[in-house]
This record gives C-alpha cells, structure tokens and sequence, in this order.
C-alpha cells in the first residue's frame, strides 16, 4: 500500500509523455510553443527534429510501464531517478536559450521535481 501513490502517479506521469510524444509525431507544429522556445522555422527538417522529440518521450514512458510491468518498484524508482535527467536538460536549454522562463520552471523543472520525488519515494529513500 505504501507504494501506491507513488506508483500511480508514476503510471499517470509515463501515458502523459507517451501521449505528448505523440502529438509531436502527429502534428509537430502544434506543440512547438509548448516546450518554452520560439517555435522554429514550420519546414519539412524542423518538423523531423520535433519529431524527434516525440519518439524520445514516447519511449521514456514505455519504459517506466515495462519496468512497472516487469520488476519491482524499486528498479522503476531508479528509472525515474535517470529520467528525470531529460526535464532538467529541456529545462537548463529553454533557460539557457532565452525561452520562456515560466514554462522552464512550470513544465519541465515541475515534471524533475515530481519524478525525483516519486523515484526517491519508490526507491524508499524518503
């Protein structure tokens, strides 16, 4: 029972990127205002980078699910613990980049901060 909680959020957290990854496979334009930068160029190159994106967090949260599927809680806590290197990255660029500073912090420095917290808490560290 004590990893409930933190499980569910999270399961909630890996079909919420996977989901976000996939409206940047479908429709890249769309999203580029919500990462924190000026949205780029709208071409055919810079639609495949976005893209990119997507296939990068829609496997991020396939593998939280498989780990929840597959091993023990503690292993999926260690996953997020690694994870949580990308938000801190996306955040550290749209700040170092001159983005938007609320949705560096809002989006990505809330998304490392959950993941820490829910890694720590299922590697029962806090």
């Amino acid at each position: 029972m004590r990893n409930a909680i933190p499980l569910s959020l999270a399961a909630l957290m890996a079909v919420a990127i996977i989901v976000i990854g996939c409206f940047y496979l479908i429709s890249p334009e769309r999203m580029t205002g919500s990462f924190g930068l000026e949205p780029p160029a709208s071409d055919a190159d810079t639609r495949a980078w976005l893209r990119l994106k997507g296939i990068r967090d829609i496997a991020s949260g396939l593998v939280v699910l498989t780990m929840m599927l597959t091993m023990g809680t503690r292993s999926v806590g260690i996953a997020l613990l690694v994870l949580a290197i990308t938000p801190l990255g996306d955040m550290s660029i749209v700040l170092g980049s001159g983005g938007s500073r609320s949705k560096a912090l809002s989006i990505h420095g809330v998304t490392c901060a959950v993941m820490l917290v829910v890694g720590l808490l299922l590697i029962h560290a806090i």
